[in-house]
């Protein structure tokens, strides 16, 4: 079982994609911004294996969330959600580190794209 922190500013989004990620077999936390899933991966005992993240909040952004997380979450995957396509989030001064998923999207879609993002290997970490 994987776990899979959903932060969300939107109740709806992030109960529709907990109920679709927990009925796919993950372990869900939940956050409603992004000082809110600090304390909550603060709090979790054990390994997060994924940040799934909107990418536009009120606060702090899904990016700077997730560079906040990524150094002190080893292994850590991150995929973002907007209503926004990457481009549009990279010419806004964002920078998506990891996938983006746009919203609308379907319960199928979310499934399979989150599946092939935590079976992706990680980088290989260059030799220092």
């Amino acid at each position: 079982m994987r776990t899979i922190l959903v932060v969300d500013d939107d109740p709806w989004v992030r109960v529709l994609t907990r109920d679709v990620l927990a009925g796919e077999g993950h372990r869900v936390l939940e956050a409603a911004d992004g000082q809110d899933a600090i304390r909550v991966a603060a709090a979790h005992p054990g390994p997060i294996h994924m940040l799934l993240t909107d990418a536009v909040m009120p606060g702090m952004n899904g990016c700077e969330l997730a560079a906040g997380l990524v150094p002190v979450l080893p292994g850590l995957k991150v995929m973002f959600m907007s209503a926004y396509d990457r481009d549009f989030l990279v010419t806004s001064g964002l920078n998506p580190i990891g996938p983006v998923i746009t919203k609308p999207f379907t319960t199928e879609y979310l499934s399979r794209r989150v599946r092939m993002a935590l079976d992706r290997q990680p980088e290989a970490t260059p030799a220092r």
